[in-house]
């Protein structure tokens, strides 16, 4: 008898993961259950939607299609029963079941955020409906950290919207970024006519006939705007795990094999906080190659393998500001005020301070700066021209030895990026594959 796996979730952990099923159990009966009305499509691409240099078709993507989807909420799980209850009623039996229902935005109890003009960037449904208001809107205030609330700003400012930028802190994502690469953001921004806002934050949101008419600040101003804009970080969407009393911290606890507290239940992507075996800890992560990489984990575990899943170091090409920018690996500062939880995009790996020391290089608008550890680069900044992005990732995916170069990476005013292309060229040919 076929067996029957249920996935909640039509995103990129849950797709990847129906995928691995496919490939791995090709007579089982695989069924994606998802209360997102427009299937799957790339979340990341929605920025480019917002800037209008991606058209909305090319969102969307194949690989979901050949599969059966049921566009429904799942309300209650029972591990026991093994049975699954959607919002319609109906109920599913399954013999393995994956919960990989993301993360929402975070909506602060503001008084007035209930008003018409309010937006956050969750989904496609987000994003077309900023698109709408900026065909009218005049002006617009967005709050946040990380990389959702640029992309919302860069959106509004290329549709022509007066944008205020509000942070809680001194400077733009003070966790991860530096003073320097925040200051290249910022003044990139104000070019654009953005207009920053520090240590700011709303403290009302001013109405009339239910539409936002105005926001005032802890600072005393009242900055008269048609779109309000929120960004202040995401959390994992746990209402389906909690009715099944699966054991949950910030997100649905799993071991290093995606498996959750209940028999037959696996967890994956923005939802999961999955133990790392190296670090004896438990994290979050939200980026989508990440959550493809845990659903097609889970997906060769439910059909019986045992793969652990094995974090790897995080990395995203991101633009901040219209300047390409990678981060990979540890290059972080701590915690940041702009966020209430881990932003979408961001890897709590990111803002670990780690031990090591800083080696920085800025031409311009072209920025790299390296944290070296006693005999590895464990993290990377690189800002603008991306030639080095894919060899860094190398060097510190496999966490390479450069004792050899070490001193001269830390040396005052050192010339990084041609120390680091002769040390990678020279590394590459004694390495080579014969």
């Amino acid at each position: 008898m076929a067996r029957r796996y249920l996935i909640v979730g039509t995103g990129g952990a849950g797709v990847a993961a129906a995928e691995a099923i496919q490939n791995h159990d090709p007579g089982g009966h695989i069924l994606l259950i998802g209360d997102e009305p427009h299937g799957f499509y790339s979340r990341p691409g929605l920025a480019y939607l917002l800037t209008g240099e991606v058209p909305e078709r090319q969102l969307f993507l194949s690989q979901a299609r050949s599969f059966q989807q049921l566009n429904a909420r799942a309300v209650k799980l029972n591990p026991q029963a093994h049975q699954l209850t959607l919002d319609n009623g109906d109920t599913h039996t399954y013999d393995r079941l994956l919960i990989a229902t993301g993360s929402s935005a975070v909506m602060p109890a503001i008084p007035g955020i209930d008003l018409a003009g309010m937006v956050k960037l969750d989904n496609l449904d987000d994003a077309r409906h900023i698109l709408k208001l900026a065909r009218r809107g005049k002006s617009a205030v967005v709050i946040g950290g990380g990389i959702t609330a640029l992309e919302i700003v860069e959106g509004l400012v290329t549709r022509g919207v007066k944008t205020h930028y509000l942070m809680r802190g001194n400077r733009y994502w003070r966790n991860v970024l530096d003073e320097t690469e925040s200051s290249i953001v910022e003044q990139r921004l104000r070019k654009k006519g953005v207009q920053l806002h520090y240590g700011a934050h709303i403290t009302e949101i001013e109405g009339k006939k239910a539409r936002i008419e105005a926001i005032h600040t802890n600072t005393g101003q009242r900055l008269k705007c048609n779109i309000v804009a929120i960004a202040v970080g995401v959390r994992p969407r746990l209402s389906l795990a909690q009715t099944a009393d699966l054991r949950i911290d910030r997100g649905i606890l799993t071991d290093e094999y995606l498996q959750t507290s209940a028999a037959d239940v696996f967890a994956a992507g923005d939802v999961a906080q999955v133990f790392d075996p190296l670090t004896n800890a438990a994290g979050l992560d939200t980026l989508w190659g990440v959550a493809v990489t845990q659903g097609r984990t889970a997906g060769q575990n439910m059909v019986g393998g045992r793969v652990p899943y094995q974090k790897r170091i995080p990395f995203n090409v991101t633009r901040l500001a219209d300047l390409t920018t990678t981060l990979i690996g540890m290059v972080g500062h701590g915690s940041d005020d702009d966020l209430l939880s881990i932003a979408r995009g961001d890897s709590e790996t990111w803002r670990y301070q780690p031990d090591g020391m800083a080696a920085q290089t800025t031409f311009e608008v072209n920025r790299l700066r390296l944290v070296i550890g006693p005999q590895t680069i464990l993290g990377a900044v690189v800002m603008g021209d991306q030639t080095l992005s894919q060899p860094l990732h190398h060097l510190i995916t496999h966490q390479v030895d450069i004792s050899a170069v070490r001193d001269q990476l830390l040396a005052p005013h050192a010339l990084l990026p041609e120390i680091v292309t002769k040390f990678w060229t020279t590394w590459r040919q004694t390495h080579a594959t014969p």
